[in-house]
């Protein structure tokens, strides 16, 4: 048993990789049965910065330990990748606020999307990181390409004006598709994603999805888009399977309490698209001077350094920008109330 905790897999021992995992699942299981048993409970702003620092300071303190035991560069790797990952998870967050406010999600029921949203995303990016491990140690090319991807995206989010229209064109298509290929209710169940509701044509209880279940799926749909700028983002930082792994799982797992924390405060972080753009592209850069054609060498530390610069800027300029909207009387979240005219039939 011993040798077998000793052997490698993907670079590392294979106790690293479970140990791992189960610190992992130890976390969801606390959030899950002990935190958040009550599920009516709304999870107000407090609690969701707390958790937030709590999430973070894992993340970090395992950084620390990587730090330790895997030496200096892959402990800067790992916390560059963690802040560049928690940064572009940020961008998400709007996302998945636009989704719940387009289908009407309350408070109180966002959280259950986002428990589930987060298992599947875990699984999706471990996947996609497998992928992605595998192109890149079988053929170094693949940076080159992910850089002049990264380059690609962070120059269109720069000139792309608010894509909140966009994103309500394309829930449009889906929930449009849906309701015309499956049975899909108009309102929701509770916090259920389906519900027993009589077949209009037979009169017999059928099982129907309801807005909850669609907004999983648009969550979800939302994280893998987001994972094809964020994993080779994290694989321009290093090749490290472990180290990309471990830094996008704990980026991830707070997602949840940062979205809580951050969703009543859209408004106030308008240009931090522009610092998330501005990140994007230094990665790609730096695979192109420093890797592809080796014309100087930038450390590890460099790359933590200016992405913490950058994101640093992007929030404080935001909330000095915006700093009139703080004093404006509190308003609703625009996920407070469904948007019932855009839901259409829910027979399709």
């Amino acid at each position: 048993m011993v040798d077998f905790l000793y052997m490698t897999w993907l670079g590392k021992p294979i106790w690293m990789w479970l140990g791992f995992h189960a610190v992992i699942f130890i976390l969801l299981a606390l959030d899950l049965g002990l935190l958040h048993r009550d599920k009516s409970r709304e999870i107000g702003v407090k609690e969701s910065l707390l958790l937030t620092a709590f999430y973070l300071s894992l993340g970090l303190l395992f950084g620390g330990w990587v730090w330790w035991y895997l030496g200096p560069q892959a402990g800067q790797e790992y916390l560059a990748g963690l802040i560049v990952e928690k940064s572009l998870s940020m961008d998400n967050v709007f996302v998945i606020a636009v989704i719940f406010g387009y289908l009407g999600i309350p408070r109180n029921a966002q959280h259950r999307v986002l428990l589930w949203g987060i298992l599947a995303a875990i699984v999706l990016r471990g996947l996609m990181i497998g992928l992605g491990a595998a192109l890149v140690h079988q053929a170094e090319w693949v940076l080159t390409i992910f850089a002049a991807f990264l380059i690609y995206a962070g120059i269109k989010m720069l000139v792309s004006g608010d894509e909140e229209e966009g994103e309500n064109t394309s829930a449009d298509r889906f929930t449009g598709f849906m309701r015309k290929h499956m049975r899909v209710t108009d309102e929701l169940d509770g916090q259920n994603f389906t519900t027993h509701r009589p077949d209009p044509k037979t009169g017999k209880p059928v099982r129907w999805l309801t807005p909850l279940a669609l907004a999983l799926v648009l969550v979800n749909g939302a994280d893998v888009i987001f994972a094809v700028d964020s994993v080779p983002a994290i694989f321009a930082i290093t090749t490290d399977t472990y180290v990309v792994y471990t830094s996008n799982i704990f980026a991830i797992l707070g997602l949840r309490a940062l979205y809580f924390a951050l969703a009543a405060m859209v408004d106030r972080f308008a240009y931090l698209k522009t610092a998330l753009a501005l990140i994007l592209i230094f990665i790609g850069l730096k695979i192109v001077v420093a890797d592809t054609f080796e014309l100087i060498e930038i450390q590890p530390w460099v790359a933590l350094v200016v992405t913490v610069v950058l994101l640093a800027g992007g929030i404080v300029y935001s909330l000095w920008r915006t700093r009139g909207a703080a004093e404006a009387p509190a308003e609703l979240p625009p996920q407070a109330e469904a948007p019932r005219e855009r839901l259409g039939s829910s027979h399709g």
